[in-house]
């Protein structure tokens, strides 16, 4: 059995959340904005929001969605339900499209995730959101894209190249889901892994292009500059080892970074019932206390 230290580690707990929750009938939902056209290719995020803000509404926490589908496939849709209760939460929570593989390749992915956090910002006055506490959270790809923003807060090299470029990119916090940290060592038994990867990075990993799976590896960018990250994995996942998650949980506590780990006993990689319900219960406890307005970031 994989051992590993156990400080940090979330507890699931129920408890309550700051006040501006809302009902599922005062929500507002909309679906198929358009927030970039790179290379006129149409990126869309569907948004969910409590209704009824106006002008004198003080601006509410974002959330950022990311749906999985390891870079090939996968909608945005997926993550509709979630941002519909995040939204009764008081947040603004958009679910996103992204440019696939193997059409394109890394990095134009996380470039299209950075883009929608600026289109956020860019739009902060009309849908009432508070520029300074955005978070992101994704499955699969989705989280391996989510740690990745949180890991590189700040790198130019990763800003991306379109969209609002005069708005800042980096995010607050984020909670990953079954995410791969490092590209370069065992995976699981993802039988489509060895084919997709190079759709995804260009080429097979070998001596020659291990460089490449390392830059796109967010457990290497791993620095005390890391956003706050929840961690969360199946320890029964075959297809994403649980191990991937461990080695990022180890990496960012010993770069000082506030970070927690949920292991969900007996998950798969897609988690489901009672253990989706777990997932979804950390996540709602950690953004808030990491976007709700009690936590002192800057404005």
């Amino acid at each position: 059995m994989l051992a590993f230290r156990i400080h940090g580690i979330c507890a699931i707990a129920c408890a309550g959340f700051c006040a501006g929750s809302v009902s599922s009938a005062d929500i507002r939902f909309e679906e198929g904005i358009e927030y970039a056209r790179p290379a006129g290719e149409s990126l869309a995020l569907n948004m969910a929001r409590p209704a009824g803000d106006n002008a004198d509404t003080p601006p509410r926490p974002a959330v950022i969605c990311i749906h999985g589908g390891g870079f090939v496939g996968g909608a945005r849709g997926a993550w509709d339900g979630f941002a519909r209760r995040l939204a009764e939460k008081g947040y603004v929570a958009v679910t996103i499209s992204y440019r696939l593989s193997p059409k394109h390749q890394w990095p134009a992915h996380l470039y299209d995730c950075r883009a929608a956090i600026r289109w956020l910002r860019a739009h902060a006055k009309a849908y009432r959101i508070h520029p300074g506490r955005i978070g992101a959270m994704g499955t699969s790809a989705g989280g391996h894209l989510a740690q990745f923003l949180a890991a590189t807060n700040g790198v130019a090299e990763f800003r991306g190249d379109h969209t609002h470029l005069d708005q800042p990119s980096d995010i607050t916090c984020v909670a990953a889901w079954s995410q791969a940290s490092d590209f370069t060592r065992e995976f699981g038994i993802w039988d489509q892994a060895p084919d997709v990867f190079p759709k995804i990075l260009g080429e097979k990993l070998s001596v020659k292009t291990r460089r490449r799976y390392v830059r796109a590896s967010p457990l290497f960018w791993a620095t005390p500059a890391c956003a706050p990250s929840l961690i969360i994995h199946g320890t029964e996942d075959k297809e994403v080892l649980f191990a991937q998650s461990v080695w990022m949980y180890e990496r960012l506590r010993s770069a000082e970074v506030d970070t927690r780990l949920v292991p969900i006993v007996g998950g798969a990689h897609s988690l489901r019932g009672p253990h989706r319900q777990q997932a979804e219960q950390a996540t709602l406890e950690f953004f808030s206390r990491l976007l709700k307005p009690s936590n002192p970031v800057k404005n």
